[in-house]
Protein backbone atom coordinates (compact mmCIF):
# COMPACT_ATOMS: atom_id res chain seq x y z
CA UNK A 1 0.00 0.00 0.00
CA UNK A 2 1.50 3.33 -1.09
CA UNK A 3 1.39 5.94 1.67
CA UNK A 4 1.08 9.70 1.21
CA UNK A 5 1.80 10.93 4.72
CA UNK A 6 4.30 13.50 3.41
CA UNK A 7 1.71 15.55 1.53
CA UNK A 8 2.75 19.20 1.66
CA UNK A 9 6.40 18.45 2.49
CA UNK A 10 9.07 20.58 0.72
CA UNK A 11 10.56 19.18 -2.53
CA UNK A 12 13.51 16.89 -1.88
CA UNK A 13 12.12 15.54 1.41
CA UNK A 14 13.03 11.87 1.74
CA UNK A 15 10.11 9.74 2.85
CA UNK A 16 9.74 6.05 1.97
CA UNK A 17 6.11 5.49 0.95
CA UNK A 18 6.31 1.74 0.32
CA UNK A 19 5.50 -1.18 2.58
CA UNK A 20 7.70 -1.53 5.65
CA UNK A 21 9.00 -5.11 5.83
CA UNK A 22 11.69 -4.89 8.50
CA UNK A 23 14.32 -6.22 6.10
CA UNK A 24 17.94 -5.33 6.77
CA UNK A 25 19.68 -3.22 4.16
CA UNK A 26 22.12 -5.16 2.02
CA UNK A 27 24.76 -3.47 -0.13
CA UNK A 28 26.50 -5.52 -2.82
CA UNK A 29 29.69 -4.19 -4.37
CA UNK A 30 30.91 -5.60 -7.67
CA UNK A 31 34.12 -4.22 -9.17
CA UNK A 32 35.57 -5.43 -12.43
CA UNK A 33 37.60 -4.82 -15.50
CA UNK A 34 38.60 -7.17 -18.28
CA UNK A 35 41.07 -9.07 -16.05
CA UNK A 36 39.95 -8.52 -12.45
CA UNK A 37 36.73 -9.15 -10.57
CA UNK A 38 35.61 -8.50 -6.99
CA UNK A 39 32.24 -9.15 -5.35
CA UNK A 40 31.18 -8.85 -1.73
CA UNK A 41 28.07 -8.14 0.32
CA UNK A 42 28.06 -5.51 3.08
CA UNK A 43 25.57 -4.33 5.67
CA UNK A 44 27.37 -1.05 6.30
CA UNK A 45 28.13 1.65 3.73
CA UNK A 46 31.51 2.55 5.26
CA UNK A 47 32.76 -1.03 4.92
CA UNK A 48 31.63 -1.07 1.31
CA UNK A 49 33.37 2.19 0.40
CA UNK A 50 36.68 0.93 1.84
CA UNK A 51 36.84 -1.63 -0.99
CA UNK A 52 36.09 0.82 -3.81
CA UNK A 53 38.99 1.15 -6.29
CA UNK A 54 39.50 3.94 -8.78
CA UNK A 55 40.79 1.87 -11.70
CA UNK A 56 37.76 -0.47 -11.98
CA UNK A 57 34.12 -0.32 -13.06
CA UNK A 58 31.89 -0.35 -9.98
CA UNK A 59 28.34 -1.59 -9.48
CA UNK A 60 26.83 -0.82 -6.08
CA UNK A 61 23.46 -2.50 -5.54
CA UNK A 62 21.48 -1.20 -2.56
CA UNK A 63 18.59 -3.42 -1.45
CA UNK A 64 16.52 -1.38 0.95
CA UNK A 65 15.44 2.11 -0.06
CA UNK A 66 13.28 2.16 3.09
CA UNK A 67 16.42 3.31 4.92
CA UNK A 68 16.24 6.96 3.91
CA UNK A 69 19.28 7.86 6.02
CA UNK A 70 21.41 5.49 3.95
CA UNK A 71 20.01 6.84 0.68
CA UNK A 72 20.70 10.40 1.83
CA UNK A 73 24.26 9.47 2.82
CA UNK A 74 24.91 7.92 -0.60
CA UNK A 75 23.43 11.04 -2.20
CA UNK A 76 25.87 13.29 -0.34
CA UNK A 77 28.86 11.09 -1.18
CA UNK A 78 28.05 10.99 -4.90
CA UNK A 79 26.49 14.48 -5.11
CA UNK A 80 23.07 13.19 -6.20
CA UNK A 81 20.37 15.86 -6.43
CA UNK A 82 17.77 15.81 -3.60
CA UNK A 83 14.93 15.52 -6.14
CA UNK A 84 16.55 12.35 -7.52
CA UNK A 85 16.84 10.94 -4.00
CA UNK A 86 13.19 11.78 -3.41
CA UNK A 87 12.23 9.85 -6.57
CA UNK A 88 14.32 6.89 -5.41
CA UNK A 89 12.52 6.48 -2.07
CA UNK A 90 9.05 7.26 -3.49
CA UNK A 91 8.30 3.87 -4.98
CA UNK A 92 5.19 4.94 -6.88
CA UNK A 93 7.18 6.79 -9.54
CA UNK A 94 6.31 6.60 -13.20
CA UNK A 95 9.23 5.16 -15.25
CA UNK A 96 11.40 8.05 -16.44
CA UNK A 97 14.89 9.17 -17.46
CA UNK A 98 16.70 12.31 -16.31
CA UNK A 99 20.01 13.78 -17.43
CA UNK A 100 22.07 15.71 -14.87
CA UNK A 101 25.50 17.27 -15.30
CA UNK A 102 27.50 14.53 -13.63
CA UNK A 103 25.13 11.53 -13.71
CA UNK A 104 22.14 9.95 -15.44
CA UNK A 105 19.19 8.34 -13.68
CA UNK A 106 16.59 5.86 -14.95
CA UNK A 107 13.62 4.75 -12.88
CA UNK A 108 11.58 1.77 -14.04
CA UNK A 109 9.52 -1.11 -12.71
CA UNK A 110 10.85 -4.64 -12.25
CA UNK A 111 7.84 -6.89 -12.92
CA UNK A 112 7.53 -10.31 -11.32
CA UNK A 113 4.79 -12.88 -11.91
CA UNK A 114 3.88 -15.41 -9.24
CA UNK A 115 0.22 -16.12 -8.66
CA UNK A 116 -0.41 -12.62 -10.01
CA UNK A 117 1.61 -9.77 -11.46
CA UNK A 118 3.35 -7.32 -9.13
CA UNK A 119 6.16 -4.84 -9.51
CA UNK A 120 9.11 -3.38 -7.67
CA UNK A 121 10.67 0.00 -8.34
CA UNK A 122 14.25 0.03 -9.57
CA UNK A 123 16.40 3.17 -9.77
CA UNK A 124 19.65 3.16 -11.75
CA UNK A 125 22.16 5.99 -11.41
CA UNK A 126 25.05 6.12 -13.90
CA UNK A 127 28.30 7.96 -13.27
CA UNK A 128 31.48 7.90 -15.34
CA UNK A 129 32.73 4.57 -13.97
CA UNK A 130 30.01 3.64 -11.44
CA UNK A 131 26.46 2.35 -11.53
CA UNK A 132 24.36 2.51 -8.36
CA UNK A 133 21.10 0.53 -8.32
CA UNK A 134 18.44 1.02 -5.66
CA UNK A 135 15.86 -1.71 -5.01
CA UNK A 136 12.97 -2.12 -2.63
CA UNK A 137 13.54 -4.39 0.39
CA UNK A 138 12.70 -8.07 0.09
CA UNK A 139 11.78 -7.89 -3.60
CA UNK A 140 12.78 -9.98 -6.58
CA UNK A 141 15.90 -9.59 -8.64
CA UNK A 142 16.40 -9.86 -12.39
CA UNK A 143 20.15 -9.38 -12.18
CA UNK A 144 21.38 -12.94 -11.56
CA UNK A 145 22.18 -13.38 -15.25
CA UNK A 146 24.28 -10.18 -15.21
CA UNK A 147 26.18 -11.33 -12.12
CA UNK A 148 26.87 -14.67 -13.77
CA UNK A 149 28.26 -12.98 -16.88
CA UNK A 150 30.50 -10.80 -14.73
CA UNK A 151 31.79 -13.71 -12.66
CA UNK A 152 32.50 -15.89 -15.69
CA UNK A 153 33.72 -12.98 -17.87
CA UNK A 154 31.17 -13.87 -20.55
CA UNK A 155 29.84 -11.43 -23.10
CA UNK A 156 30.77 -7.77 -23.44
CA UNK A 157 29.97 -6.57 -19.94
CA UNK A 158 33.53 -7.08 -18.59
CA UNK A 159 35.12 -5.46 -21.65
CA UNK A 160 32.95 -2.37 -21.93
CA UNK A 161 32.32 0.52 -19.57
CA UNK A 162 29.77 1.48 -16.97
CA UNK A 163 27.33 2.67 -19.63
CA UNK A 164 27.08 -0.86 -21.03
CA UNK A 165 26.47 -2.21 -17.50
CA UNK A 166 23.74 0.45 -17.20
CA UNK A 167 22.19 -0.91 -20.41
CA UNK A 168 22.61 -4.56 -19.37
CA UNK A 169 20.72 -4.01 -16.11
CA UNK A 170 17.84 -2.33 -17.94
CA UNK A 171 17.84 -5.08 -20.55
CA UNK A 172 17.58 -7.74 -17.82
CA UNK A 173 14.54 -5.97 -16.38
CA UNK A 174 12.86 -5.72 -19.80
CA UNK A 175 13.52 -9.44 -20.39
CA UNK A 176 11.50 -10.17 -17.26
CA UNK A 177 8.58 -8.42 -18.92
CA UNK A 178 8.64 -11.13 -21.58
CA UNK A 179 8.53 -13.82 -18.87
CA UNK A 180 5.47 -12.19 -17.29
CA UNK A 181 3.79 -11.85 -20.69
CA UNK A 182 4.42 -15.52 -21.44
CA UNK A 183 2.61 -16.56 -18.24
CA UNK A 184 -0.23 -14.16 -18.98
CA UNK A 185 -0.46 -15.66 -22.49
CA UNK A 186 -0.82 -19.16 -21.03
CA UNK A 187 -3.66 -17.94 -18.80
CA UNK A 188 -5.34 -16.23 -21.74
CA UNK A 189 -5.31 -19.46 -23.77
CA UNK A 190 -6.71 -21.48 -20.85
CA UNK A 191 -9.56 -19.05 -20.19
CA UNK A 192 -10.31 -18.77 -23.90
CA UNK A 193 -10.80 -22.55 -24.15
CA UNK A 194 -13.10 -22.53 -21.10
CA UNK A 195 -15.23 -19.69 -22.46
CA UNK A 196 -15.63 -21.25 -25.89
CA UNK A 197 -16.26 -24.82 -24.68
CA UNK A 198 -18.06 -24.44 -21.34
CA UNK A 199 -18.35 -20.90 -19.97
CA UNK A 200 -18.82 -20.68 -16.22
CA UNK A 201 -19.10 -17.86 -13.73
CA UNK A 202 -15.63 -18.75 -12.42
CA UNK A 203 -14.28 -18.12 -15.93
CA UNK A 204 -15.72 -14.61 -15.87
CA UNK A 205 -14.03 -13.90 -12.52
CA UNK A 206 -10.69 -15.20 -13.82
CA UNK A 207 -11.12 -13.17 -16.98
CA UNK A 208 -11.82 -10.02 -15.01
CA UNK A 209 -8.78 -10.55 -12.75
CA UNK A 210 -6.54 -11.23 -15.74
CA UNK A 211 -7.78 -8.10 -17.47
CA UNK A 212 -6.85 -6.09 -14.39
CA UNK A 213 -3.36 -7.60 -14.47
CA UNK A 214 -2.90 -6.70 -18.14
CA UNK A 215 -4.06 -3.13 -17.49
CA UNK A 216 -1.66 -2.91 -14.53
CA UNK A 217 1.22 -4.20 -16.64
CA UNK A 218 0.31 -1.81 -19.46
CA UNK A 219 0.56 1.07 -17.00
CA UNK A 220 4.07 -0.04 -15.99
CA UNK A 221 5.58 -0.82 -19.41
CA UNK A 222 4.13 1.95 -21.59
CA UNK A 223 6.40 4.70 -20.15
CA UNK A 224 9.52 2.52 -20.59
CA UNK A 225 9.61 3.19 -24.33
CA UNK A 226 9.42 6.93 -23.72
CA UNK A 227 12.14 6.65 -21.10
CA UNK A 228 14.50 4.90 -23.54
CA UNK A 229 13.62 7.39 -26.29
CA UNK A 230 14.56 10.27 -23.97
CA UNK A 231 17.80 8.52 -23.13
CA UNK A 232 18.67 8.14 -26.82
CA UNK A 233 17.91 11.80 -27.46
CA UNK A 234 20.20 12.97 -24.68
CA UNK A 235 23.71 14.15 -25.59
CA UNK A 236 25.26 12.85 -22.41
CA UNK A 237 28.94 12.00 -22.52
CA UNK A 238 28.25 9.01 -20.25
CA UNK A 239 26.60 7.04 -23.10
CA UNK A 240 29.01 6.11 -25.88
CA UNK A 241 27.96 5.74 -29.52
CA UNK A 242 28.56 1.99 -29.32
CA UNK A 243 26.23 1.57 -26.35
CA UNK A 244 23.55 3.70 -28.02
CA UNK A 245 23.13 0.91 -30.57
CA UNK A 246 22.21 -1.48 -27.77
CA UNK A 247 19.72 1.03 -26.35
CA UNK A 248 18.05 1.19 -29.76
CA UNK A 249 17.65 -2.57 -29.64
CA UNK A 250 16.20 -2.22 -26.13
CA UNK A 251 13.74 0.31 -27.50
CA UNK A 252 12.61 -2.25 -30.08
CA UNK A 253 12.08 -4.78 -27.28
CA UNK A 254 9.95 -2.32 -25.35
CA UNK A 255 7.86 -1.69 -28.48
CA UNK A 256 7.30 -5.44 -28.89
CA UNK A 257 6.22 -5.70 -25.26
CA UNK A 258 3.75 -2.85 -25.65
CA UNK A 259 2.32 -4.45 -28.81
CA UNK A 260 1.90 -7.76 -26.98
CA UNK A 261 0.23 -6.11 -24.00
CA UNK A 262 -2.16 -4.26 -26.32
CA UNK A 263 -2.92 -7.52 -28.15
CA UNK A 264 -3.76 -9.29 -24.87
CA UNK A 265 -5.86 -6.33 -23.76
CA UNK A 266 -7.91 -6.40 -26.97
CA UNK A 267 -8.16 -10.19 -26.83
CA UNK A 268 -9.44 -10.14 -23.25
CA UNK A 269 -11.98 -7.48 -24.18
CA UNK A 270 -13.15 -9.69 -27.06
CA UNK A 271 -13.34 -12.71 -24.75
CA UNK A 272 -15.50 -10.73 -22.34
CA UNK A 273 -17.87 -9.95 -25.21
CA UNK A 274 -17.84 -13.62 -26.28
CA UNK A 275 -18.72 -14.72 -22.74
CA UNK A 276 -21.62 -12.26 -22.50
CA UNK A 277 -22.81 -13.17 -26.02
CA UNK A 278 -22.65 -16.90 -25.25
CA UNK A 279 -24.72 -16.47 -22.10
CA UNK A 280 -27.18 -14.25 -23.97
CA UNK A 281 -27.49 -16.88 -26.73
CA UNK A 282 -28.13 -19.59 -24.15
CA UNK A 283 -30.84 -17.48 -22.57
CA UNK A 284 -32.33 -16.81 -26.00
CA UNK A 285 -32.44 -20.55 -26.73
CA UNK A 286 -34.22 -21.19 -23.44
CA UNK A 287 -36.70 -18.40 -24.11
CA UNK A 288 -37.22 -19.72 -27.64
CA UNK A 289 -38.14 -23.20 -26.38
CA UNK A 290 -40.46 -21.79 -23.72
CA UNK A 291 -42.12 -19.48 -26.24
CA UNK A 292 -42.71 -22.32 -28.73
CA UNK A 293 -44.16 -24.55 -26.01
CA UNK A 294 -46.42 -21.72 -24.88
CA UNK A 295 -47.51 -21.04 -28.47
CA UNK A 296 -48.46 -24.70 -28.92
CA UNK A 297 -50.40 -25.06 -25.67
CA UNK A 298 -52.17 -21.69 -25.57
CA UNK A 299 -54.76 -22.67 -28.28
CA UNK A 300 -55.23 -26.06 -26.61
CA UNK A 301 -55.75 -24.35 -23.27
CA UNK A 302 -58.32 -22.07 -24.89
CA UNK A 303 -60.24 -25.06 -26.29
CA UNK A 304 -60.10 -26.86 -22.94
CA UNK A 305 -61.29 -23.71 -21.22
CA UNK A 306 -64.26 -23.31 -23.56
CA UNK A 307 -65.47 -26.86 -23.04
CA UNK A 308 -64.76 -26.65 -19.35
CA UNK A 309 -67.60 -24.11 -18.87
CA UNK A 310 -70.61 -25.57 -17.08
CA UNK A 311 -73.46 -24.37 -19.32
CA UNK A 312 -76.56 -26.51 -19.90
CA UNK A 313 -76.95 -25.60 -23.54
CA UNK A 314 -73.67 -26.80 -25.09
CA UNK A 315 -74.56 -29.39 -27.77
CA UNK A 316 -71.05 -30.93 -27.85
CA UNK A 317 -71.30 -31.92 -24.20
CA UNK A 318 -74.18 -34.34 -24.88
CA UNK A 319 -72.65 -35.74 -28.08
CA UNK A 320 -71.25 -39.33 -27.74
CA UNK A 321 -68.27 -38.22 -29.82
CA UNK A 322 -67.71 -34.88 -28.09
CA UNK A 323 -64.75 -36.02 -25.93
CA UNK A 324 -62.98 -37.70 -28.87
CA UNK A 325 -63.75 -34.72 -31.10
CA UNK A 326 -62.22 -32.32 -28.58
CA UNK A 327 -59.04 -34.41 -28.45
CA UNK A 328 -58.88 -34.60 -32.25
CA UNK A 329 -59.29 -30.82 -32.48
CA UNK A 330 -56.61 -30.13 -29.87
CA UNK A 331 -54.12 -32.60 -31.37
CA UNK A 332 -54.75 -31.19 -34.83
CA UNK A 333 -54.03 -27.67 -33.61
CA UNK A 334 -50.84 -28.82 -31.86
CA UNK A 335 -49.55 -30.78 -34.84
CA UNK A 336 -50.46 -27.95 -37.17
CA UNK A 337 -48.45 -25.48 -35.11
CA UNK A 338 -45.47 -27.85 -34.92
CA UNK A 339 -45.57 -28.26 -38.71
CA UNK A 340 -45.82 -24.48 -39.13
CA UNK A 341 -42.84 -23.82 -36.83
CA UNK A 342 -40.71 -26.41 -38.62
CA UNK A 343 -41.60 -24.93 -41.98
CA UNK A 344 -40.47 -21.54 -40.68
CA UNK A 345 -37.30 -23.26 -39.32
CA UNK A 346 -38.04 -22.10 -35.80
CA UNK A 347 -37.66 -25.66 -34.54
Amino acid sequence: MVKYQNIGAPPGTLFYNGEQTGEKVKITLIEFNEKEFFEQEFFDLSDCLEHVKDNMIKWINVEGVHNTDLVEKIGKLYNIHPLTLEDIVHVDQRPKFEDYDHYLVSILKMIMYGKEVHSEQLSLVLFKDTVISFQEPGGGDAFDIIRTRLRLAKGRVRRLGADYLFYALMDAVVDWYFNALEKIGDKVEHIEEEIINQPKRESLIQLYNLKREVIYMRKQVWPVRDMISNLLRSDSEFITANTQLFFRDLQDHSTRIIDTVETYRDLLGGMMDIYLSTNANKMNEVMKVLTIMSSIFIPVTFIAGVYGMNFDYMPELKSPYGYIGAWILMLSVMLGLVFFFKRKKWL
